[in-house]
């Protein structure tokens, strides 16, 4: 994709902050989906990279003749903890081109399908999964950090 930057994004501790993965790691599954199901019209906190995909928006907002901007939240969240995601994105009125909930799927062969130009993660279990198809960083923020 010569006249696309694609960009892709793990949700939480990424892009949303690490609220439901908190629940998910102290409390289990069950527990974070019942989290995620009460909580589904209250938007997630900002992780650290919204900044970078509120930037990303802009330009797909503003456009260029020369180059396109696709980006993607590729999350492990499924039903019915994929309501927060979508609603908290809807919240900042920010759109992203493609949303892959795969349920605890590993993420590196969607993402070789999307060819991004980078995917970030919080994870370093998914980054490996990924770095085998696409370049993958590690964002060394949450719960799964420290």
């Amino acid at each position: 994709h010569p006249h696309e930057v694609r960009i892709a994004f793990d949700g939480d501790a990424v892009l949303f902050s690490d609220e439901a993965e908190r629940v998910y790691q102290s409390e289990g599954l069950s527990a974070f989906q019942a989290h995620e199901a009460t909580h589904a019209g209250s938007p997630l906190a900002g992780g650290p990279f919204k900044p970078l995909l509120e930037a990303l928006h802009r330009l797909q907002s503003e456009g260029t003749p020369l180059m396109r901007v696709r980006t993607a939240l590729v999350t492990a969240r499924s039903a019915p903890a994929h309501e927060r995601a979508i609603r908290t994105l809807m919240n900042w009125n920010i759109e992203v081109d493609e949303a892959m909930f795969l349920g605890g799927l590993p993420k590196g062969e969607f993402l070789r399908e999307f060819e991004p130009d980078f995917f970030f993660d919080d994870q370093t279990g998914h980054i490996e999964s990924a770095s085998m198809h696409v370049p993958a960083g590690h964002v060394a923020s949450g719960v799964s950090n420290e």
